[in-house]
């Protein structure tokens, strides 16, 4: 984490679309560190609650900080004038492309737009505003909202790991300023190869979001339900297999170092435990959970959909991850409701995908 705010930073313009758990907390460290962060969000109770009473965060310390905030609906992007400088996007996957677009007359040429999401939106950033102005991040972090204007950060700040990286591995001021603006929210490195860096992140999050959503319970009582970690086990083997057979290099992430990997897909399986023993409590609700609790559609395509689709583009199948997906998407079609008794039918599942 960095201390204080520099000069250079000093005149930077920061904007945050979409303030939900994450954003608003990484937001929120930024605007106490003196930076100057417009926060853009499109739940109209959340920005009536900033706007009235700032943006509470309850630390897992126990303790708690309130921090006022410049904050504007979607509906009123039009009326914001200048540009800003970086421009973080932390919605949901699906909506990446359109809150893209409706970013861009906001940007200069020398404007960054980071993908602070867990999902593979690199790509779709890079379509909309060019590959030079897209940087993609990898997250380590937990956080939920259930309250507008009030965000529960699961991990602290020094607990928080985050990676960030240009689609071409250079360093450019414009990343410079990315790394030193999200410094204040955690412990930050600068990827080489953001895109299997973001890999490594998918690969942590594909065994952990579907199963405990599916089971309506927190990530660590689905991963210690009998029978139910083997089926995150094997959706974590395919998904690395699908990585490695795109041609995806396997990189230290969540703090792991070179020596902490070997050289299989038990590495897959290594860092869903650290995703379990080092950014999980007893009561951390998945987002896909979340969203599903809220009433929302998930981000079904974002995880093992993802996985689905490319190892479909390869010409094979990963019949785990395809058949837990099958059962998220009778969820959306309000066909079968998250229950822990759900747990049967992902170890079906994994029998009949064997």
């Amino acid at each position: 984490m960095t201390e204080g705010t520099t000069e250079t930073m000093q005149n930077i313009r920061i904007a945050v679309a979409g303030t939900g758990a994450n954003g608003a907390s990484m937001g929120a460290d930024m605007v106490r560190a003196g930076l100057d962060v417009t926060f853009i969000e499109q739940w109209p109770a959340h920005v009536d609650a900033m706007r009235e009473n700032g943006l509470t965060v309850h630390l897992p310390d126990g303790t708690s900080e309130n921090t006022g905030v410049a904050v504007f609906h979607f509906c009123q992007v039009a009326e914001l004038r200048g540009t800003f400088d970086v421009v973080f996007i932390s919605v949901k996957t699906y909506d990446t492309r359109w809150v893209t677009e409706l970013v861009k007359p906001l940007l200069h040429d020398s404007s960054v737009v980071v993908g602070l999401q867990n999902g593979m939106t690199i790509d779709d950033v890079a379509d909309i505003v060019g590959p030079q102005r897209t940087v993609g991040a990898v997250l380590g972090i937990a956080a939920n909202m259930f309250t507008p204007g009030v965000v529960v950060r699961q991990v602290s700040r020094a607990g928080t790991w985050l990676t960030v990286g240009t689609l071409d591995g250079t360093t450019t001021p414009a990343l410079e300023n990315v790394v030193e603006a999200l410094g204040h929210a955690g412990r930050i490195s600068i990827s080489a190869d953001i895109r299997s860096s973001k890999w490594m992140k998918l690969l942590a999050n594909i065994p952990e979001m579907l199963p405990s959503a599916l089971m309506n319970v927190p990530l660590l009582t689905a991963a210690n339900t009998e029978g139910v970690r083997p089926v995150m086990d094997a959706m974590s083997r395919e998904a690395y297999r699908t990585a490695i057979d795109l041609g995806i290099t396997m990189v230290p992430v969540l703090g792991k170092s070179a020596e902490d990997m070997p050289d299989s897909d038990q590495y897959a399986i290594d860092l869903l435990d650290t995703i379990l023993q080092s950014y999980s409590l007893p009561d951390t609700r998945v987002a896909v959970l979340q969203d599903w609790d809220k009433g929302r559609r998930a981000e079904l395509d974002a995880f093992s959909g993802y996985v689905v689709s490319k190892q479909a583009e390869l010409g094979t199948t990963a019949p785990v991850n395809e058949a837990i997906l099958r059962l998220s998407e009778r969820v959306e079609r309000g066909e079968l409701t998250p229950s822990p008794d759900n747990a049967a039918l992902m170890i079906e599942a994994l029998a009949a995908g064997r």
